[in-house]
């Protein structure tokens, strides 16, 4: 089905190497996030110059397209036409593209498939939870024995209770598992406590650590002999111990395939593996891991116990910068996991301030810019920076604007540093930005568990933090920013008035050769939206006379993409210039072009870059129009040509001011 986000799906597909670059393909809230074999056959230049696109990220092993707030729609039209690997993982452990993944790289890539899956349910339903702890104490407790409590009760808290069984399914996508195995296993957690209690009802036994609660357990039955040590909290709403399960079960399901003969796997490969997985995940797996998230919560308690103050200016300062390298998926668990084993997290949700001092600086821009380019940017970058999505604030316009970009890590610091001091604690997970409110209202068994009396304690507390740091904020950026525009527009004025005359950017009075013999058309006559919509650059387009491709300028070649259809040349007059032979000409993969230069090469113009055979190509039912672009038209004055008139290579094409 056809979709407005094709042209740039196309684009997006083209410039990371093509599809047979891609190992795999997900997303999280704002980035569509590639797994490439080689991140160098990338064009990260021209994804980032192009519009749709905020900024193009290389980290975690992952190559990470930013879009925004479309970024769903955007998946599902480069899914459509490419037709990727969604899983997140390859599931070679990075060796896919020849290359290992270093430990961070692995443990983020990991986080972030097991947890974006989820993201939205966990926030729709943190939600619920948040506004039922509101009614309950607006209405009082005897609306919690009413049917319309319950339902919705049982919509917000089902879906926490159960989490292990969500994770399990995107953990066993991640992992490569069997999903409904994934999912036995985690049944099978949830299901012991319930149907055998005396499992969980045996002697309790305290562990402590940081002179706090590390873990309880019960030891009571045994299986085989050997002693079932179950958290007294038992599996529900964990997060950890589900996650090595099913990493652990995966491992055991590959062995079982490679032994058991091909005619019975059906039913007994899942049979054995969850024969073998569930006792040793009851009795080890789950154990240690509950301890490692006990110990998870008892450290975040400890650092916070510790300085408060100091800890959320270190989480509120530090979270932009994570949030750039897609590095703040190391800190999500935490919060989860606290939200188990706590019951509340103050570490973590530390950060809650960063989006909203990023609005409130963009806003101060806005108001105080006379760039129309930069006020048309600002709006949706407010808008999305309201709803907790950042991303386009902090690539559009803090960042490249850098001071910004300073000062709301400060301001975000100094917010975090205050929600330390007051002790502020989100109860649940929730949406982003003005949507995570409900989360700081406790939840009914967080008020009975901690002797919550003030429930709207923290919901008022950090609503006149966020209030004071987003006034903070806006102060310090209007008093500090500044446009640099008017160099530029005496620039453009005097190159109004002598357009003609040589410019310091001009290599050879401004112009741009034609690359190749041909019928010169407009861009909007091209059969592709990518081009003739203009995203790519300015420019014309050539229906060529002969296969051969020269070079329209002196520069250097920036990109000779491998299947010979395309040539980037950085010129010395300062143009970055696109010729893309012929439409979809990239399906070809490279038959019937001949490349004469590499990536890098120094060029003069005339020298031979690309040899087509025109006539095959056509024959194989592709169009040969071949777009001539300045893709960083945006850098100039003005890029024009003439159309409607046959040129021969080096004759004058693009007029450059």
């Amino acid at each position: 089905m056809a979709s407005k986000y094709d042209g740039l799906a196309r684009i997006i597909i083209q410039n990371v190497g093509g599809k047979g670059n891609v190992i795999s393909l997900g997303h999280c809230i704002t980035r569509l996030r590639f797994r490439l074999k080689d991140e160098s056959k990338a064009n990260t230049e021209i994804l980032k110059a192009t519009d749709g696109i905020v900024t193009v990220i290389q980290s975690g092993g992952q190559y990470q397209v930013v879009i925004g707030n479309q970024v769903t729609e955007v998946f599902d039209a480069v899914n459509e036409i490419g037709h990727f690997n969604v899983s997140g993982d390859d599931g070679d452990g990075g060796e896919g593209d020849g290359k290992k993944k270093g430990i961070g790289d692995k443990l983020i890539d990991t986080l972030s498939g097991v947890f974006t899956p989820i993201l939205a349910l966990l926030g729709a339903t943190g939600i619920i939870k948040g506004l039922l702890g509101l009614a309950v104490f607006l209405l009082g407790n005897e609306f919690k024995d009413t049917g319309t409590y319950m339902i919705l009760y049982a919509i917000g808290d089902g879906f926490f209770y159960f989490l292990p069984v969500m994770l399990a399914y995107s953990a066993s996508q991640k992992f490569k598992l069997n999903h409904f195995t994934g999912m036995a296993i985690a049944a099978a957690f949830l299901y012991a406590e319930v149907k055998f209690p005396a499992i969980a009802s045996g002697e309790t036994v305290v562990t402590t650590l940081f002179a706090g609660t590390f873990m309880e357990t019960a030891i009571h039955e045994t299986f085989l002999g050997i002693p079932i040590i179950w958290p007294s909290a038992g599996y529900g709403s964990s997060v950890i111990p589900i996650v090595f399960a099913v990493w652990f079960a995966a491992k055991i399901e590959k062995l079982w395939m490679k032994v058991i003969p091909d005619v019975i796997k059906l039913f007994i490969v899942p049979m054995l593996t969850l024969v073998v997985a569930v006792p040793i995940s009851f009795l080890v797996i789950g154990p240690v891991a509950s301890w490692l998230s006990g110990g998870i919560g008892a450290l975040c308690s400890a650092v916070y116990g510790f300085n408060p103050i100091i800890a959320g200016f270190l989480v509120g300062a530090l979270w932009q910068v994570l949030v750039i390298f897609g590095l703040h998926w190391g800190l999500v668990p935490v919060m989860y996991n606290n939200y188990s084993t706590l019951g509340y997290d103050t570490f973590v949700t530390a950060n809650f301030t960063a989006s909203f001092v990023q609005t409130a600086a963009v806003l101060a821009i806005l108001l105080k810019t006379k760039d129309k380019k930069l006020k048309s940017l600002s709006v949706p970058a407010f808008l999305s920076g309201i709803c907790g999505v950042t991303e386009p604030a902090i690539y559009g316009i803090t960042l490249p604007k850098k001071k910004p970009f300073y000062i709301t890590c400060l301001t975000a610091g100094i917010g975090g540093a205050i929600m330390g001091a007051f002790g502020v604690a989100s109860y649940v997970s929730g949406g982003l930005g003005v949507f995570k409110f409900p989360c700081f209202i406790p939840t009914t068994e967080a008020i009975e568990k901690l002797g919550i009396t003030d429930v709207m304690y923290d919901l008022r507390t950090v609503a006149l933090i966020v209030l004071a740091v987003m006034v903070l904020t806006f102060v310090i950026v209007w008093f500090t920013y500044k446009d640099n525009e008017p160099v530029k527009a005496d620039a453009k004025a005097d190159a109004e008035k002598k357009p003609m005359e040589k410019q310091e950017i001009a290599g050879e009075e401004g112009t741009v050769a034609a690359p190749v013999s041909g019928h010169v058309v407009p861009l909007s006559e091209v059969k592709d939206e990518a081009f003739s919509s203009g995203v790519l650059g300015k420019g014309v387009a050539i229906v060529p006379a002969e296969g051969k491709v020269y070079a329209p300028c002196d520069g250097e070649i920036s990109t000779m993409f491998p299947t010979g259809h395309a040539v980037g040349i950085t010129g010395d007059n300062r143009a970055e210039i696109l010729i893309h032979i012929g439409m979809d000409t990239v399906k070809l993969d490279g038959k019937y072009f001949s490349p004469k230069v590499e990536t890098g090469a120094k060029v003069k113009k005339g020298d031979l870059l690309v040899e087509f055979d025109m006539d095959k190509i056509k024959e194989a039912g592709y169009d040969v129009t071949t777009p001539v672009l300045v893709t960083n038209a945006d850098d100039f004055v003005d890029v024009s040509g003439e159309t409607g008139k046959d040129v021969k290579a080096g004759d004058a094409l693009l007029s450059i001011i």
